[in-house]
């Protein structure tokens, strides 16, 4: 059961700085060793008079920032949450929901459907992480929630965007593969896309950033298979360096990235020769119109980093850059 924990997509990091000399941990948590803070997650937000529920049967609220207007196009943003977890507990994780009212984001956290032992999951790719074999199109689900979102708000069309952690990343590939056309951008975290190039095939570039530490032991930085979670075998799951690079095929950008002189502060764990900054940047250039691939990497980063509010401000850099051309 260990593993099944492990891929829950929210647990204490605990991930000592590379220069300390101390070898990051190699096996997750068990339940009870979550952080409280995560395992309870704080109270939602009581809903403004804007906000507004949609998802049938798996209801979600979507968050209305101060600034909506009804005459005037607002970006969404879904947070999708890992195996075992919620929409609720990722919305604390990624700590997003106050930085998107305040840059006018409508903003979701749907929950995906629960497994026979009670978990609750994303159906996305071969490697994860539909262990029962139910079959649940969660892909459908997803772009029905988006257009449930558009037939009550004013959402532009040229930027809906997708966040995800470990299960939820790997969601948010699904999602792009198969509906390019509504997906502006998307941030996996701890996540994969198909190992098979067959497998995606977007319809148009869309912007990308695959982030990942280099000692996550659940969804490893070279790629693997999920083992140890029910009776049925999965496929396996490329590489971080993999995955981005796929993108970047699939949106046209020259084969080589280049990496940028500037570091991010992702984990706030995580130092490299004292500084708090981080995360390297490997960066594709000449992408299709609407296209980007990046590669964020966390050195000796653990499989859920502890999320700053740097972080949270380059995720929306990130995603204002990148609108549908």
């Amino acid at each position: 059961m260990l593993a099944l924990v492990a891929i829950l997509a929210v647990a204490c990091s605990g991930a000592p700085t590379p220069d300390s000399g101390t070898a990051v941990p190699t096996s997750f948590p068990p339940r009870s060793a979550v952080p409280s803070s995560v395992a309870t997650p704080s109270p939602s937000p009581a809903p403004s008079e804007h906000d507004v529920i949609v998802g049938g049967d798996r209801p979600v609220t979507v968050r209305v920032p101060p600034s909506y207007a009804d005459d005037r196009p607002a970006p969404l943003l879904i947070v999708l949450h890992g195996y075992g977890s919620s929409g609720r507990e990722h919305d604390d994780y990624f700590g997003l929901r106050d930085m998107a009212a305040a840059n006018g984001y409508l903003y979701a956290s749907p929950d995906g459907t629960r497994s026979d032992d009670g978990d609750r999951f994303w159906n996305a790719t071969d490697a994860c992480c539909d262990f029962d074999g139910t079959g649940v199109d969660d892909v459908g689900y997803l772009i029905s929630v988006i257009d449930e979102i558009d037939a009550k708000l004013n959402v532009d069309p040229q930027r809906i965007a997708l966040i995800g952690h470990s299960n939820g990343a790997f969601m948010s590939y699904a999602v792009a593969c198969a509906h390019a056309d509504r997906i502006a951008g998307l941030i996996s975290l701890a996540g994969a896309t198909f190992a098979t190039a067959a497998d995606c095939a977007p319809s148009e570039p869309v912007a990308v950033v695959q982030l990942h530490g280099t000692a996550d032991d659940v969804v490893e930085f070279d790629g693997g298979a999920v083992e140890g979670i029910g009776s049925r075998r999965m496929g396996s799951y490329p590489g971080a360096e993999a995955t981005a690079e796929a993108w970047a095929t699939y949106d046209g950008c020259e084969p080589e990235a280049a990496t940028l002189d500037e570091r991010i502060d992702v984990d706030a764990d995580v130092t490299v020769d004292g500084a708090e900054a981080e995360t390297t940047v490997s960066r594709w250039s000449g992408c299709g119109s609407g296209g980007a691939a990046e590669l964020w990497t966390i050195p000796g980063g653990g499989h859920a980093p502890d999320l700053t509010d740097a972080f949270a401000a380059a995720v929306f850099e990130f995603f204002d850059a990148h609108p549908k051309s």
